[in-house]
Formats: structure tokens, sequence, C-alpha cells
């Protein structure tokens, strides 16, 4: 009996230690995928809606404005929301605060903003040997229409093909835009 008793224990926390180690990378995978006051998942990138954005040092009218954008279109990532409040962050790394109706869904990104210098090829294909359509200089602002296998698709004034999504700010590594 005793022999059967030490059996059905074995049973029952070998079964525990199953369906907790089953659970773990659940929990763990929830923890990283955090939802705003808007629904929507943060971190994310969108773009700014208008021309004039103000971005404010807190989550309220009452609190100063830290800079301006002067240019719609830009891609910004959402890092926080507060009621109908969003902290964004640029491409250079400031953060503020603005009012969730300046912004946009519509996705853009800009090219290799952090290097001045950088040309960055436009190709036919998703594919590094893909045909060259042209080379894009750093900061040009694109639409991004598709993103898949670490390649966007990217359009805007005579242009439209693939660039290698690491040389873009405003979509993240390996992340899938259809």
């Amino acid at each position: 009996m005793a022999r059967l008793k030490t059996w059905i224990q074995a049973g029952v926390i070998t079964a525990f230690a199953l369906l907790t180690a089953a659970l773990v990378p659940m929990e763990a995978a929830a923890q990283a995928t955090k939802t705003g006051a808007s629904g929507l998942p943060v971190p994310r990138f969108v773009s700014l809606k208008s021309d004039r954005v103000n971005v404010r040092i807190g989550p309220s009218r009452d609190h100063d404005i830290g800079w301006t954008f002067v240019k719609a279109g830009l891609p910004v990532e959402i890092i926080q929301e507060f009621d109908n409040w969003r902290r964004i962050r640029d491409w250079e790394g400031k953060e503020g605060w603005v009012f969730h109706s300046l912004l946009s869904g519509r996705r853009t990104a800009l090219v290799t903003p952090w290097d001045e210098n950088a040309r960055t090829p436009l190709r036919a294909r998703s594919k590094s040997d893909g045909q060259l359509v042209a080379e894009l200089e750093a900061n040009v602002l694109t639409n991004v229409t598709e993103c898949a296998g670490g390649w966007c698709r990217v359009n805007g004034d005579g242009y439209d093909g693939w660039v290698d999504q690491t040389r873009l700010f405003g979509v993240y590594p390996d992340e899938l835009i259809d």
C-alpha cells in the first residue's frame, strides 16, 4: 500500500511538473505582450498624421511642449499609453507625449537615419541578389507596404522595391507586415 501511495504521489508530482513546464513559456509570452489603453500592442510603430505635431513633456495639454515635429508621415514608436495620450520615441531616441489623434496607423520608415552617408540598395525582389532598382539616400521617408523574411517592400515618388529590413527605422527586426 505504501508503494502504491508513493507511485501515485510521484505521478501527481510528475504531472504537476509537466503542467508547470508547459505554462511557463505561455506566461513568459503573455508578460512580453503588453496592451495599452487603446487595446493595441505596446510598443508599436505608427506615423505622424500632421505636418505640425507638438510633443509634450507629460500626458496633458497642461504640460510644456518639448519640441514640435514639422513633417507628416514620420515614423515614431509608441512606448506607453495613458488615456488618449501616447508616449513616443523618435529615431534619435527622444521621447515625449502626443495626443492620439495626431498619430496614424499608416506604416512608414526612415532609411538609415543613423548614417548620413549611407546609400541603401532598393531591389526588384526580396533577395540580396535581386536586381538593383535604385539606391536610397539616408533619411528618405518611405511608405512600408509589406515586410517578410527580413525584407520590406517600400515605395514613394518614383520608386518601388525591396529593402533590407535592418536598414529602416519604423519596423522591428523580422516584423511581418502584410
